[in-house]
């Protein structure tokens, strides 16, 4: 029975962890309920609630050191419920008026990311790739369509300058604070984190379809992971 002891108290711990991240998610659920019962805000914003609140359970993910078989597993399951949405009024999360498979490659991202670095022991880069497509992606999407002034076009997709840097400023503060606080105020973590900003910007600028759901956080984590071993 003495030997069951540390496996039962690892058992619970995760149980706890799982707790906690599911409250946030509950939280930002709730949010985005009142939100749109109560304040009646538009589908767009009831989305942006969504994309933002939830991209931060990632950082419950790393400060708990949350297993990663759970992480796959919430991805796997937030996956499945984001196709059933498409079907059926699950969440308030694809009722934008857009053909796009944007939410479930979200989810495909946290459980890619999480595999891959968890393994890897550097779980601050998968932090890195979600949290510039929550609030890069988020910020500039909800500025470019409120202030958006000045519009381009690239590759079919419209866009706005106010919109897309937007995206740059707030991936750069967040690979920046990221960096700092894995790394310290060295010359790397400014000049990786406008490098990473600047191409996550460019991702998000020629994707289509909800695609730069996958590409961004992809391709910011992967990106950022490669320039710091480069530059060691």
């Amino acid at each position: 029975m003495l030997s069951l002891h540390p496996v039962l108290e690892s058992i619970s711990s995760v149980w706890w962890q799982i707790a906690i991240a599911a409250a946030w998610v509950a939280l930002v659920l709730l949010v985005t309920w009142i939100a749109s019962h109560f304040a009646k805000a538009e589908p767009e914003i009831l989305r942006k609630i969504v994309h933002i609140g939830t991209g931060n359970v990632i950082l419950i993910a790393w400060w708990l050191d949350i297993p990663a078989y759970v992480g796959i597993a919430a991805s796997v399951l937030a996956g499945v419920v984001t196709l059933l949405s498409y079907r059926f009024p699950l969440l308030p999360i694809n009722s934008v008026g857009r053909r796009s498979l944007g939410t479930f490659f979200y989810a495909v991202s946290i459980g890619v990311l999480v595999a891959c670095f968890w393994y890897l022991q550097q779980p601050q880069y998968a932090a890195l790739g979600i949290l510039v497509m929550a609030w890069g992606d988020g910020m500039a999407a909800l500025i470019g369509q409120k202030l958006g002034k000045h519009k381009y076009q690239l590759f079919g997709g419209n866009k706005s300058w106010e919109g897309s840097l937007t995206m740059v400023l707030v991936s750069f503060i967040i690979c920046s604070l990221i960096f700092v606080g894995v790394q310290g105020n060295i010359w790397q973590t400014w000049v990786v984190s406008l490098i990473v900003a600047i191409a996550a910007t460019f991702l998000e600028t020629v994707s289509f379809l909800g695609i730069d759901n996958l590409t961004v956080p992809l391709g910011s984590a992967s990106l950022a992971f490669w320039l710091i071993q480069l530059t060691r």
